[in-house]
């Protein structure tokens, strides 16, 4: 009689097994993002190499030098980048009323992680001057 009742499973035990797969197929399609990012950055640090989309270049065109280094420093400040070189006397040439124009800017690159872009951007449009451009990012 033992043997029996190891052998063949209660009526109701096939039940709380297909709940557990559920649960477990439920838990690890929600967390593969994190695990893969994870995982990403571990082997990155394991080799030292880079990960591609992880990090990204932003430029931003600025009227002025000192305009320019108060938006360096508000961004280095609120720690939205890693960090921001500017590139003084940059000159611009672009459509403006049906027109070209041409100008001198001061352009920042702003070196930052690509989960920050968003808050950067968003930063930049908010605090920043209004005559600030377009925001463009290389990943």
């Amino acid at each position: 009689m033992d043997r029996l009742g190891s052998r063949c499973p209660l009526p109701g035990s096939t039940r709380p097994s297909i709940f557990i797969c559920l649960l477990i197929l439920t838990a690890s399609l929600l967390t593969y993002p994190v695990l893969r990012t994870l995982s990403l950055q571990f082997l990155s640090v394991l080799t030292g190499s880079y990960v591609s989309g992880t990090y990204s270049i932003v430029f931003v065109n600025c009227p002025n030098e000192q305009i320019a280094r108060d938006v360096a420093r508000a961004i280095l400040d609120k720690k939205l980048a890693a960090s921001v070189n500017i590139l003084p006397k940059a000159s611009s040439l672009y459509y403006w009323n049906g027109e070209i124009e041409e100008a001198t800017e001061v352009l920042l690159l702003i070196k930052t992680k690509t989960s920050k872009i968003h808050m950067l951007s968003s930063y930049i449009s908010v605090h920043g001057v209004a005559e600030l451009g377009r925001t463009e990012r290389l990943n």
